[in-house]
């Protein structure tokens, strides 16, 4: 397949970085989860290869994060329509773009119009358009929805992806999703990196051994069959507790599935299981270093950050086939299993029985492919690479960027 690219009118790109991003993505606050670490750090590795790039987000009045990055720009919303990621401000912003200099535009997400106005600026400004989905056009996020969704899908949401000059995926099944949705344009495949802390050992803490599923709770996370299969295997290993660190709300508004499963673990009379609530900074890695296997049975994901956070932290995983780490196998680093109650019972009933020492080699052989593999410097590079080509159609194709 031949590739149609804008040519650019910034001259010199050959010489040196002649990038000028901007990143737009929903929010940056702690609340927000993934994209809040993953979007920033991509910035700031971007800016240490030397793009110039801001990230452009909005203001939901959520618990602010500590501290926001200098390269960092929020927006108002519009009150009325608020939960439409609607902001006058930024559209007014971003359809300006060319006229600062910006040569590149990257979206982060989608169903809002903060992830429309960017594609139409940049069409209407001919520049690159690069579109991360993050997860959204995966058969499960796509297939669950109200008719509003869909509404929206009509009337916006690909008309902003048909304007898309090059996607990106993080991972090979986010790759296989968006050819799926019949989408033609290049796909550049750049996973998310993870800062490695320092090694820690393992704390002391009370008698006993900790299964923690930490993460967003969200229906499509699979914590229901993960209660399932609790009630069936916890009763043989009574040394084994179960761990659900997170929060349920989107945006600021509340979901209600905490108290669901509640609810279910009440049902099912489940023990030695706790609902921790939300953790951040050193109290989650903290979880993540105290817990002996962490489990992730979701349903869909385009990455899974919290795999590799738990990885880098030396905690071996248990994932599903809804996440993209089938690498854990090759690394002996955790377990890569089919989605459901029956594969996450065969597993940890397979987990737990295992020695102490076993489970720590394990969690140190992922900590180790960690380093290797998902350094943001090298992620910062490669998507630099992907901008200058995108830039300059005469460069060779960068070996992450997939024509077919």
């Amino acid at each position: 397949m031949q590739s149609t690219l804008p040519q650019s009118s910034v001259q010199g790109v050959n010489r040196g970085p002649a990038v000028k991003a901007v990143h737009v993505v929903p929010s940056i606050n702690e609340a927000s989860s993934g994209p809040s670490y993953s979007v920033v750090r991509l910035c700031e590795a971007l800016s240490g290869v030397g793009c110039d790039t801001t990230l452009a987000s909005l203001n939901w009045n959520v618990t602010q994060s500590a501290k926001k990055p200098s390269f960092s720009r929020e927006f108002q919303l519009e009150r009325l329509v608020r939960r439409l990621g609607c902001s006058r401000e930024m559209k007014k912003w971003l359809y300006a773009a060319r006229q600062r200099g910006v040569n590149v535009i990257h979206n982060h997400g989608m169903w809002q119009m903060n992830a429309i106005y960017p594609a139409f600026a940049a069409k209407r400004s001919q520049i690159p358009f690069v579109s991360s989905p993050r997860g959204a056009l995966s058969s499960w996020a796509m297939s669950n929805g109200s008719r509003a969704k869909w509404l929206f899908w009509s009337l916006f949401q690909r008309r902003a992806l048909d304007a898309t000059t090059c996607f990106h995926a993080t991972a090979e099944n986010e790759y296989e999703d968006i050819r799926a949705r019949g989408f033609k344009q290049p796909i550049a495949v750049i996973p998310n990196g993870i800062d490695i802390p320092q090694a820690r050992v393992k704390r002391d803490k009370k008698p006993g051994r900790t299964l923690l599923y930490l993460g967003r709770i969200h229906p499509k996370k699979g914590l229901e069959n993960l209660l399932r299969a609790w009630e069936r295997v916890g009763k043989s290993f009574p040394d084994w507790s179960l761990r659900i660190v997170g929060r349920d709300d989107n945006y600021g508004i509340t979901l209600g599935y905490t108290d669901r499963l509640k609810r279910l673990a009440a049902d099912l009379r489940l023990e030695r299981i706790a609902f921790a609530g939300e953790r951040t900074g050193n109290a989650k890695t903290d979880e993540f270093c105290d817990a002996d296997i962490f489990v992730l049975p979701t349903f869909s994901e385009n990455f899974g950050l919290v795999v590799a956070e738990s990885l880098a932290m030396g905690t071996p995983v248990v994932v599903t086939h809804g996440a993209p780490w089938n690498g854990v196998v090759h690394h002996n680093a955790g377990w890569y299993i089919d989605i459901g109650v029956d594969p996450l019972v065969s597993c940890l009933t397979q987990a737990f029985a295992m020695r102490e020492s076993d489970l720590i080699a394990m969690g140190n052989s992922g900590r180790q492919w960690m380093l290797k593999e998902f350094a943001w410097s090298d992620i910062g590079a490669q998507m630099r690479e992907v901008y200058l080509w995108l830039l300059n159609s005469g460069r060779p194709v960068p070996p992450c960027v997939r024509l077919d």
